[in-house]
């Protein structure tokens, strides 16, 4: 009798442990959603990224030199939907997958380095400028979200010495500005070698997009500074990395 007590309790005790995995994988997901829908309602263009698997990426390419970081498919851009219920099919038939957000459409994105965004965002907010959506990239990058320079007339399109396509972010490690024919990760993305998410809002989605050019100069004074400082030349994320190639 005591032993098949003691088996009760065991059994009871998986039981109890099993019903509560699933409590917890089902909000994870629950939640997982709902930040997904709130980057579509804000109207952010969002299209399935690959995702980690331990600390290499689930595509198909020996190598990949952005693990977890690129779109599932090259053509990403034409099938970026801000649609809840594309969203929501995405988000269900694929529960491992990141999203990217295609730029140069509603919003831009200026990218900068962890450290010198902080010290932007601390004098933006104390000067009363509406900063407007920002994502934390682990403790790499921040987002800072901005309304689109692209016009709609892409003859009218001018470019900036900034500009950061995928394949050339090796060449801006410092301020990168992602316009046309690039994208950034959205959250909750996962980066490799982490079980939770790394990417994450520090200010809602839901947030007015500004003016890119009323951030542009405390992002820049911030680079500029911090890029002379002995916590730059130590920090190798600050110099980039190699970029996902287009083609």
């Amino acid at each position: 009798m005591e032993r098949e007590g003691r088996e009760g309790r065991v059994s009871w005790w998986l039981r109890r442990r099993a019903r509560n995995a699933v409590t917890r994988a089902e909000q994870e997901a629950r939640a997982r959603e709902d930040l997904l829908l709130a980057a579509a309602a804000a109207g952010f263009p969002l299209a399935l990224a690959a995702h980690p698997e331990g600390y290499g990426c689930s595509c198909e390419r020996i190598g990949c030199p952005t693990p977890a970081r690129h779109p599932l498919s090259f053509a990403w851009r034409t099938q970026a939907s801000s649609d809840p219920d594309t969203v929501l099919r995405w988000a269900r038939s694929r529960p491992e997958a990141n999203f990217i957000t295609a730029t140069g459409i509603v919003h831009d994105v200026l990218d900068v380095p962890y450290e010198p965004g902080l010290a932007a965002l601390e004098r933006l907010e104390s000067e009363g400028v509406e900063t407007g959506p920002v994502a934390v990239l682990g403790e790499e990058r921040l987002l800072f979200f901005t309304t689109t320079r692209t016009p709609d007339d892409e003859d009218e399109w001018w470019p900036c010495e900034l500009d950061c396509h995928p394949e050339t972010m090796d060449e801006h490690p410092g301020l990168r500005w992602h316009c046309q024919g690039s994208y950034v990760l959205v959250p909750p993305a996962r980066l490799p070698g982490v079980h939770r998410p790394e990417v994450a809002w520090v200010r809602a989605p839901e947030r007015p997009l500004p003016d890119p050019l009323s951030l542009l100069e405390a992002l820049t004074d911030a680079c500029a500074a911090y890029a002379g400082s002995a916590a730059a030349q130590d920090h190798p994320d600050f110099h980039g990395s190699a970029a996902w190639p287009a083609r």
